[in-house]
């Protein structure tokens, strides 16, 4: 009898543990959906029709400027780039074309360098300076010191643009992506993605294509 008391009493305790554990899983389960479909998916950078985020960094004249410095314009068409990129320096001569055809349209050119100089000496505010005095550049050459601008606006390349239009004294995103459909060759270019999204803009249209894809090289974030 003492050995029959002992056998049921295993089985009831094996019951017990055998129903009540599935359970617990499924209601953690359950909590853990729920809380997963409650918690809001993060939104990397800017997209279009976004207001742009404002900024206010240095220029290679050592002077700070942002946006609202701008007068009189439509807009701009701000270019995340830098010195040492192999595609940067092809597009180069084309932003100093861009700039010089539609800032007196009214959409200056203005130019970040996103790359932390530890992880790229070449990148370095001292070296801006003198690539920006090497080539003539006629835009501003700002650098993102800390590198809160960059991941603000989404940019993820250099070179990669961001055209804004002004409205009511505040900025807003029409066309995200590249310059156009060849970095390689200037004479070979099919699409001038930019220049097709600021005269859609300047003739009081919409930009037929908002976005492409950005090609150049991966921004070099800070390890810090």
């Amino acid at each position: 009898m003492k050995y029959l008391k002992l056998f049921v009493s295993s089985l009831l305790i094996g019951a017990t543990i055998g129903c009540s554990t599935p359970q617990n899983k499924e209601e953690s389960s359950t909590e853990t959906v729920k809380a997963t479909a409650l918690t809001p998916a993060k939104k990397a950078g800017l997209s279009i029709g976004d207001e742009a985020t404002a900024f206010n960094l240095k220029n290679v004249d050592d002077q700070m400027f942002g946006l609202n410095d701008l007068k009189d314009n439509k807009g701009a068409v701000v270019i995340f780039t830098c010195n040492h990129c192999p595609y940067a320096v092809a597009y180069e001569d084309r932003i100093l074309a861009i700039d010089q055809k539609y800032k007196a349209l009214g959409y200056p050119v203005i130019a970040i360098n996103p790359n932390d100089p530890e992880q790229q000496p070449d990148d370095s505010f001292e070296k801006m300076k003198v690539r920006a005095e090497e080539k003539g550049f006629t835009f501003p050459y700002l650098f993102d010191e800390g590198q809160k601008i960059y991941p603000a606006y989404g940019a993820t390349k250099t070179p990669h643009v961001f055209l804004l239009e002004k409205e009511n004294e505040k900025y807003f995103v029409r066309y995200i992506g590249a310059i156009d459909d060849n970095y390689k060759s200037a004479e070979n270019v099919k699409v001038t993605y930019l220049e097709n999204a600021l005269d859609a803009l300047l003739k009081n249209k919409e930009v037929a294509e908002t976005t492409t894809k950005a090609v150049g090289c991966s921004i070099k974030t800070s390890k810090g």
